[in-house]
């Protein structure tokens, strides 16, 4: 069982005691072995509380591939090499604003709001997708409700995720909805989106600070 004391404010959300109880008991049935370790499940959440939060990056699910993922979407542990969908997300902010992190940890952009969800939090290794309808929706769902109370900026990257915005109440927000960086659709929309500029930019009109993405 998951420690909810570490996930501050979100930990009132209904899915907690409505869903995720039922999604550990099919974990603890899993013979695969499933990625991000346990301890780092629910580590976006953790990092990065309702009211601190920014920006929302939503992504699918977590990086099938063992060592990889750590919890927050896109992001790598910082000795791990880029995988090619943070390979294009670095180069479109290349382009976009004329630098990109030296290494794949994204920790930093979540310790200043930028929440780096997946709408499933878990995935067998070797098997991308394989938890998609596991119940992980419902605490997407809830999350972003939660972050309609006042204007936030939204990166939607791909259909799944744009699926989502519906979901999102209130207005005012910022709402970026390209393709996925993924080699597979990176080049139908997602080069040349400049979503790092265009957040900063409207962050900038509202009289707030940019992110330093780089």
């Amino acid at each position: 069982m998951h420690d909810l004391s570490r996930l501050g404010a979100w930990a009132g959300l209904p899915f907690f005691t409505s869903d995720l109880p039922a999604i550990e008991r099919a974990l603890a049935a899993e013979t695969r072995e499933i990625l991000p370790p346990a301890p780092q499940r629910f580590a976006a959440l953790e990092r990065c509380q309702p009211d601190a939060t920014r920006v929302v990056i939503l992504g699918q699910d977590p990086y099938p591939t063992p060592g990889h993922a750590h919890g927050l979407a896109f992001s790598v542990t910082a000795e791990t090499p880029l995988p090619r969908s943070l390979r294009n997300i670095f180069r479109e902010m290349e382009d976009d604003i004329g630098g990109a992190p030296v290494a794949g940890d994204l920790s930093n952009w979540a310790d200043q709001g930028v929440l780096l969800l997946n709408t499933a939090l878990s995935v067998p290794a070797g098997a991308a997708g394989g938890h998609a309808k596991l119940g992980w929706t419902r605490l997407t769902r809830q999350v972003l409700e939660r972050l309609g109370d006042r204007p936030r900026a939204f990166l939607l990257w791909g259909r799944p995720a744009q699926a989502f915005r519906k979901h999102i109440p209130g207005e005012d927000h910022l709402f970026i909805e390209t393709a996925h960086p993924s080699p597979l659709s990176a080049s139908r929309g997602f080069f040349g989106s400049r979503p790092f500029s265009r957040v900063d930019a409207w962050r900038a009109a509202r009289g707030e600070a940019p992110i330093r993405w780089a």
